[in-house]
């Protein structure tokens, strides 16, 4: 856990950079209906979450400079003895005193009759439109009604200012304890990675390994995965958002897994891809050792002054160089990279920030020049090549996906790759695999794949025995 004086430091800094005379607000996610009466697991508002630490729903943030009865105010759920029977404990008024840190806080169906009155004579709203439109509009009929007591002496906020811009510049610089959670989440995923490629086999499902993933981290602390896990096999790893998982894992396929845990809100962004059966082939092997030296050349250009940029035109050169030495590409790598051709084999770019969300916030460029690396960053380095069903390569080379994933932080003399736990070269992932298909696979895997492949060997068993008494029958006639 984050300890409540960064949260408090945060909206100290936050402040600062505020005018006077000005209020800054802030609403949580909404509750999310999946079905009928049944929500999805609730999960607070990413920036609301950096600035409080507070996880309930139906909540709204205040900041008010200068405010002689508290800068910090919480509109928040009061506590109720019978809903917190149905639905779980709440903090109520008093707990987010307590235990949250705020100076002052009312009941959220207040917040009608109290919040307009915090807003009077304040000049400026730091808030972003267009995240919760329900509030946007709730927001705007609280300006009116203050528009309408400008007889009375009362004066509306006559400009709104964008929360983000601050707030994102702030969010994209790790603090330690931050990093903690980060290393948390990361650790936790690698050993989930360890996992499957341990128990990776043919005639297993995609969801199968997915689910595997899930339970190793949920089993040791974090609770949410950080995204919908993808996990393609074969063809379906030249799908970079491929989602279904639900093909059967074929001997002779690569497996790639782009899956993290989550932890106390912290997202980890792990891609690993491995043979089904537990052996690179000779195509695979090129193409793989070809994406891990272009992970390899974008690492090493993270560090302090350094601009964002810098990672993908070294996976860039490394991958289309590698291309053409193995006949994919033809022509000079120069000119290849200035028209863009690798692009039919890798056509995303080589990472993105990582922190409270998967793909956290903070601008990629400034003045519009690429943005200068700095201590305290966190950002991922995913470079990969997929050759889907084209046509314009040999078939040997074809319907085969891979992508390389690390979390890399900027550190002040250079970098620190915090999912370094995961095996990534072809002759870790071949080694651990093939322990993990020595002795009972049995013994590594959780009870619902047990079962699935206990019916499986059972059907098998069946088979053989009518093909055995086929035979006799066979023989006697």
């Amino acid at each position: 856990m984050i300890d409540i004086k960064e949260f408090t430091r945060r909206r100290k800094n936050l402040m600062q950079d505020m005018d006077a005379d000005s209020i800054a607000i802030l609403a949580t996610a909404g509750e999310q209906v999946r079905n009928r009466d049944v929500n999805y697991a609730f999960r607070p508002d990413s920036d609301f979450l950096y600035l409080t630490g507070f996880w309930e729903p139906e909540a709204v943030l205040v900041l008010i400079p200068g405010r002689k009865h508290g800068e910090y105010v919480l509109f928040c759920r009061e506590k109720d003895e019978t809903q917190e029977v149905w639905h779980g404990r709440r903090a109520g008024q008093e707990g987010v005193l307590d235990s949250y840190g705020a100076d002052d806080s009312f009941p959220i169906t207040d917040i009608d009759e109290i919040l307009p009155g915090l807003m009077e004579n304040k000049t400026r709203v730091y808030y972003t439109m267009g995240i919760h439109t329900d509030f946007d509009q709730r927001l705007m009929g609280w300006v009116n009604q203050l528009k309408q007591k400008i007889r009375m002496g009362v004066n509306a906020p006559g400009e709104f200012v964008a929360l983000d811009h601050l707030l994102h510049e702030m969010r994209l610089f790790k603090s330690l304890n931050e990093i903690r959670m980060m290393k948390k989440a990361a650790t936790v995923s690698c050993r989930a990675h360890q996992r499957l490629m341990k128990i990776c086999q043919a005639e297993l499902y995609e969801y199968q390994l997915e689910a595997e993933f899930i339970h190793e981290c949920m089993f040791n602390g974090c609770r949410d995965l950080a995204y919908p896990s993808i996990v393609g096999s074969g063809e379906n790893g030249c799908i970079l958002h491929y989602t279904e998982n639900n093909r059967l894992l074929s001997s002779g396929d690569l497996v790639l897994v782009d899956a993290g845990g989550e932890y106390q809100g912290y997202a980890s962004d792990i891609t690993r891809t491995y043979p089904v059966s537990g052996q690179f082939s000779t195509e695979q092997k090129a193409l793989y050792e070809l994406v891990l030296e272009a992970q390899l050349a974008a690492i090493e250009m993270v560090y302090p002054g350094s601009h964002w940029n810098a990672p993908h035109e070294a996976a860039v050169k490394v991958i289309t160089r590698g291309l053409v030495r193995l006949g994919l590409l033809k022509g000079r790598v120069d000119k290849l990279i200035k028209d863009e051709a690798y692009k039919a084999f890798y056509m995303h770019r080589t990472g993105h920030w990582l922190g409270l969300d998967v793909h956290d916030v903070g601008d990629y460029k400034v003045d519009n020049e690429w943005r200068m690396l700095e201590a305290g960053m966190v950002l991922t380095i995913e470079p990969g090549i997929y050759t889907g069903d084209n046509r314009r390569i040999a078939k040997k080379w074809r319907n085969i996906g891979i992508r390389i994933e690390d979390d890399v932080r900027v550190t002040r003399g250079g970098h620190e790759v915090l999912t370094s736990n995961a095996p990534k070269t072809v002759a870790e992932i071949e080694a651990i695999m093939a322990s993990g298909q020595t002795g009972n696979i049995e013994d590594k895997i959780s009870e619902p794949v047990k079962k699935t492949m206990a019916k499986k060997k059972a059907r098998k068993k069946t088979a053989s025995k009518r093909t055995t008494l086929r035979k006799k029958s066979i023989r006697r006639k």
